[in-house]
């Protein structure tokens, strides 16, 4: 950036006056000079151990200052113009003249950027000198400047023993010896350097014009930057150069992207991010409480296309390298975590660092993702037709309340501009869950995230918009505030639609149900709903079972949603195939039922997110990846059918003639609902093409196309327009991952009831203390698995932890009079457990395991 650009900006050095343009670089070099004569003073003195200047450290009885203090103090002692010493000869029994001391500490004032040969040869005069200072200076002076550390470690220097090493004397303009001089000083650098990683070749390498670098390219040289590092981070005052110049460098860094737009004038602008991002020290303490937080907010202030450079360039490192720039980052929003204390006054959205680092944490989580193994092909195809809009669309834009996001929910900028999906990921470099910050989900008030989030304004930020941070229970409670508030806004267009209307609506989704028919029951009142007026599922379920008293305020939901899985998935139906093997459900492709059907069951699985009810169904997860917008591969044959897998495997490995003797074909056979042969050929007349090695992979690949997507097309894309009826604007996809969905859904089948009986509250004079409730928890530890499963049913309506573990279900065990012999009850609406006062640990057991054993259906008590 050029300094006239920067005269008026805040973050610019500080000044005496206002300057003609023409003389602001002089002024700017000479303040800046002075600048690093306070600061030297302050750390090092001025030599003369009689000094008595108070702001030098020669002078008796001064408090030594640490890096960062000594940098602040400098830049307060030039504002006043305080006295400065000079320069002055050891009497330390130094024999080196003034002369001698002028030549090593100014020989290298005229280098305004560095490269890897000219670091080495400013160490190796350092070291023979033994006085690092000149380095240290040299350090301070690049590293501190944008415009030094842009022009640093280039690889487009032409004639450089740098360009040599890299290209490992490939220059034919040089002699024979030149060359294996060259390439043998560049293998030594390799094995200097062990921790290179052979994935940076597409950023490290390439043609030397910078304009025809690639995407994911940069022009400087990262090999050469991480053995600079490797070499000078071992000494203590040349790493506390660095961090006193990223101090000084990261405002003016910010000012330049925020006022000057400097990265489009200049890509090579990116290069000083990826060189302060090898510097393997970043997460160390003395950089988390102002150099790092600074140098985030700089570049968190990147454009879009910076950050999508940056984040398939490092998609280029190794694993252990993106670990390391996620861990730098993870540090430093856990140490501002836990250093203040954030609450619903004073919020952890409201902390530029811990945003910033967030913000940065996300182009390394899209690294990661790019990095990893992607299938960016085999995508679902778009429904067809379009989910029909609601018949109260007219009446909320004349009331001013048009539906957000009606194009369905939304995606992030910046996977956009990568064109990937976090779905598109198969195996990331490094697990997701490492991205997850564990104390910040602790103090993220959910509530005024999700607000944020759904207004998407520039003063506030959402960490919804980086879900990869938010672990699986804190994302289910945005949903849950998305859903609410979705049911509460069709509650009031409801009633605001039957006041302009005339006519009493129903404000609720209210389903009436025969226990005995409630197959029928529900799927025909889903089904006219679904015809007549979408927008209805999106109300709150109210369930009624007719015949029976209980007013539903969730558990009545949670039962009817269990006999209806249970009914749906009876294999006498023929909807769906049971696997004996994987105890897993997949749709039945021959099954009799139409279309209808299958969208019902649809609405149904979207219907128990919305309302948060989990279900007992065992599907193989490819479904939840085909429902988040990805077809079945071969790799999903894996858990969906593992013996079909496991034989396509060995055919893919076999070493022989697979033509000769395997004799298969590209024609393939199915059984039906009765045991009859069904043929499909993968090609045309594939009766007569034979598998051969070369055609296998083709083979395997269309083979395993037909059984988790041909061969159920109808049957997926019905079910998948049920639940897209339900789920089409709630923010799901964006925040889940096909493996959070099948949590959601259907909770978690392992049970600690150690961690429920710690989260258990106490009513109605119990208490943790009371003999009863210690003989209950002995009772309930003693059950077999089965029993524990079924007090649960009993007690919440379902038999599944939900997400997070049974530590997050709040159960309360209330009490229910004295002794008697009436059974235990329970208001699953509420996870309350109603327990009479029972005389012995025997008649607890014998009541308790009756209750539980023979429940069924709702009364009033």
């Amino acid at each position: 950036m050029n300094s006239d650009e920067k005269e008026d900006c805040e973050c610019a050095p500080p000044q005496a006056e206002t300057s003609p343009v023409g003389g602001y670089d002089r002024k700017r070099a000479a303040a800046k000079h002075l600048i690093e004569r306070y600061y030297h003073q302050l750390t090092e003195g001025c030599g003369n151990d009689s000094c008595s200047n108070a702001w030098c450290a020669s002078s008796q009885g001064f408090h030594r200052l640490d890096n960062n203090a000594a940098a602040v103090k400098a830049l307060e002692l030039y504002k006043i113009n305080a006295k400065l010493c000079d320069p002055h000869p050891s009497k330390k029994g130094t024999t080196m003249n003034h002369k001698d001391m002028h030549s090593v500490r100014d020989d290298f004032k005229d280098v305004n950027y560095l490269t890897e040969e000219k670091v080495y040869e400013i160490l190796d005069i350092c070291g023979e000198k033994k006085d690092y200072s000149p380095l240290i200076r040299v350090i301070g002076r690049v590293f501190s400047s944008a415009e030094g550390l842009v022009q640093s470690f280039r690889r487009s220097k032409p004639h450089t023993k740098e360009e040599l090493k890299s290209l490992q004397g490939k220059d034919e303009d040089k002699d024979e010896d030149e060359k294996e001089a060259a390439t043998s000083s560049a293998s030594a650098m390799e094995e200097d350097s062990p921790g290179s990683s052979s994935r940076l070749d597409g950023a490290s390498s390439g043609d030397n014009d910078v304009g025809k670098l690639g995407p994911d390219e940069v022009s400087v040289d990262i090999d050469a930057v991480r053995r600079v590092y490797r070499r000078l981070l071992s000494n203590e005052n040349i790493e506390a150069a660095f961090l006193n110049a990223l101090v000084y460098l990261s405002p003016n860094v910010e000012c330049d992207l925020t006022y000057h737009n400097v990265y489009s004038r200049d890509p090579n602008y990116l290069n000083l991010f990826v060189v302060v991002m090898e510097n393997s020290n970043l997460h160390s303490p003395e950089y988390l409480e102002i150099a790092l937080p600074q140098f985030c907010k700089a570049m968190s202030k990147l454009p879009l296309s910076a950050l999508a450079k940056l984040a398939r360039l490092w998609s280029h490192y190794s694993a252990e390298q993106i670990r390391r720039m996620m861990e730098t980052f993870q540090q430093l929003i856990t140490y501002k975590v836990i250093s203040n204390e954030f609450n619903s006054r004073n919020l952890v959205n409201d902390d530029d660092a811990v945003v910033a680092a967030t913000k940065c944490l996300k182009i390394v989580y899209y690294a990661n993702v790019l990095g990893g193994d992607v299938d960016k092909e085999h995508n679902e195809e778009e429904d067809e037709e379009p989910i029909p809009e609601s018949s109260e669309l007219t009446l909320q834009e004349l009331l001013g309340e048009e539906r957000r996001n009606k194009k369905g929910p939304r995606v992030d900028p910046l996977e956009t501009e990568l064109t990937v999906r976090t779905s598109d990921c198969r195996r990331p470099l490094i697990p997701f869950e490492e991205f997850v910050n564990e104390p910040l989900n602790e103090v993220l008030e959910m509530d005024k995230d999700y607000t944020f989030f759904k207004v998407e304004t520039e003063n506030k930020f959402s960490f919804m918009t980086c879900p990869f941070i938010l672990n699986a229970v804190t994302k289910n409670l945005g949903l849950y505030y998305d859903n609410r508030i979705r049911m509460y806004s069709e509650r009031r267009i409801t009633v605001l639609y039957s006041l302009v209307q005339g006519q009493q609506l129903n404000p609720y989704l209210r389903l009436k149900v025969r226990r005995d028919h409630i197959i029928d029951d529900a799927l025909v009142r889903l089904e006219m709903i679904a015809m007549e007026n979408p927008a209805d599922l999106k109300k709150q379920l109210y369930v009624e079972f007719e015949g029976e008293q209980g007013v539903d305020e969730g558990g009545v939901s949670k039962e009817f949603f269990q006999l209806v899985v249970e009914e749906i998935f009876n294999p006498d139906i023929g909807m769906f195939a049971y696997d004996e093997h994987t105890k897993m459900f997949w749709f039945n492709p021959s099954s009799f039922e139409n279309e209808g059907q299958f969208t019902l069951i649809g609405i149904v699985l979207g219907l128990a997110i919305y309302n948060n009810c989990i279900l007992d169904i065992h599907f193989p997860m490819v479904v939840y990846r085909k429902l988040m917008g990805k077809k079945g591969t071969f790799r999903d044959l894996a858990d969906s059918n593992p013996v079909l897998y496991q034989s396509l495997k060995e055919l893919l490995e076999y070493e022989g003639s697979v033509e000769e003797d395997m004799m298969i074909t590209f024609q393939i056979s199915q059984t039906d609902l009765f045991g009859n042969p069904l043929m499909y050929d993968l090609r045309e007349n594939g009766d007569t093409i034979p598998v051969t090695n070369e055609n296998r992979k083709e083979f395997v690949a269309q083979y395993a196309d037909y059984m988790l997507n041909k061969s159920v097309e109808k049957q997926f894309k019905a079910f998948r327009r049920g639940f897209h009826m339900v789920t089409n604007e709630s923010p799901l996809k964006y925040l889940f991952r096909p493996e959070e969905i099948e949590l959601l859904i259907c909770g978690s089948r392992n049970l600690d009831f150690q961690a429920l009986e710690e989260t258990t509250e106490y009513d109605g004079g119990y208490s943790r203390d009371s003999r009863i409730i210690k003989e209950f928890w002995e009772t309930l530890h003693s059950f077999a698995e089965e029993q524990k499963r079924l007090f649960l049913q009993f007690t919440t309506g379902t038999d599944r932890a939900p997400v997070g573990g049974l530590g997050k279900l709040k159960m309360i065990i209330a009490k229910n009079g004295p002794d008697t012999d009436r059974l235990p009850t329970s208001h699953t609406c509420f996870n309350v457990l109603l327990l009479p006062e029972y005389n012995t640990k025997e008649k607890l057991r014998e009541r308790l395991l009756k209750a539980i054993l023979y429940a069924k259906g709702f009364g009033m008590l």
